[in-house]
């Protein structure tokens, strides 16, 4: 039986889950966006950033230094991954990339489980986001409120920190043109640099944020990536505000569907995601040829 209390109960479900998968997806859209490497370890970067928060919190107590510590950790390690291996690709062909990056990505779990073994870690929740809160119409877990207002913020600090600083103006002029933009004296190496550290870090602080929600497992970014991808598919490659929009849909699609019957939650993605390309192939917010 579907009641409407259960039915706004996966509507908070759903945009909770939305604004998760439009952070993690923001992440992947900037790196290829700005660096045109499509990243496939971006799943294990998120379930990196998990399994930081956790040994954060198991050291310090503390919730909100898990996410400072965990955030701050995934960044550095994706500075060193560009550094060390990512910027060797960068002429390279697309199907190069692909490679490597799905490699590391193995690599990244394999490590983490040699560390944490298979068995899964947990999280509790802080105790200032325990319990439940009436809204008036319905009982809902506040923690989970309080995903949708973190998830929320850090979208609109990546937001400030692309479309309305300095490094955000370099950035897309990089993009355009970056042998001129190095004439100009500004190292865009380094820029690049900090820009896969930054979409590492807003898939870890998402894989952080989840953690009181889903048993940690080395891998938890499998399914995860998949779901990132239709989202980043929907929304159109490189686009920011793309990525946002097609978070929210998925995670109303899979959370809607799951109430009538999980098996199909899914299927029903991946069926929004053939009907877009179907449509606009570019997705909703992209831009024509780039695919």
């Amino acid at each position: 039986m579907i009641s409407w209390t259960n039915f706004l109960s996966q509507l908070f479900n759903g945009a909770a889950l939305g604004m998760l998968l439009a952070l993690i997806s923001s992440g992947l859209t900037i790196i290829y966006g700005t660096l045109g490497v499509l990243n496939l370890a971006h799943g294990a970067m998120f379930m990196l950033g998990g399994y930081a928060g956790f040994v954060a919190y198991q050291a310090t107590g503390s919730f909100s230094l898990a996410l400072l510590v965990g955030a701050l950790f995934v960044m550095v390690v994706g500075v060193v991954i560009e550094r060390v291996v990512i910027r060797h690709f960068y002429p390279r062909p697309p199907e190069d990339q692909i490679l490597v990056t799905f490699g590391l990505g193995i690599v990244v779990v394999e490590l983490v489980r040699l560390g944490f073994g298979s068995l899964s870690q947990t999280v509790p929740p802080p105790a200032w986001a325990g319990g439940v809160v009436f809204l008036g119409f319905l009982v809902y877990p506040t923690y989970r409120i309080i995903v949708l207002a973190i998830a929320a913020l850090a979208l609109a600090a990546l937001y400030v920190v692309l479309y309305r600083s300095r490094i955000g103006m370099i950035v897309r002029a990089g993009i355009e043109d970056s042998g001129m933009v190095d004439i100009l004296g500004i190292n865009v190496d380094r820029v690049f640099m900090l820009v896969f550290g930054i979409g590492a870090m807003a898939a870890g602080f998402a894989g952080i944020v989840n953690a009181p929600v889903v048993a940690l497992t080395p891998d938890m970014g499998e399914q995860i990536l998949i779901e990132t991808f239709v989202v980043v598919v929907i929304g159109g490659v490189g686009s920011f505000f793309g990525a946002i929009v097609g978070g929210l849909m998925a995670g109303e699609i899979l959370s809607l569907t799951s109430m009538v019957d999980p098996s199909y939650a899914q299927v029903m993605l991946f069926a929004v995601m053939t009907l877009v390309l179907i449509l606009r192939p570019q997705g909703l917010f992209g831009q024509a040829g780039r695919t």
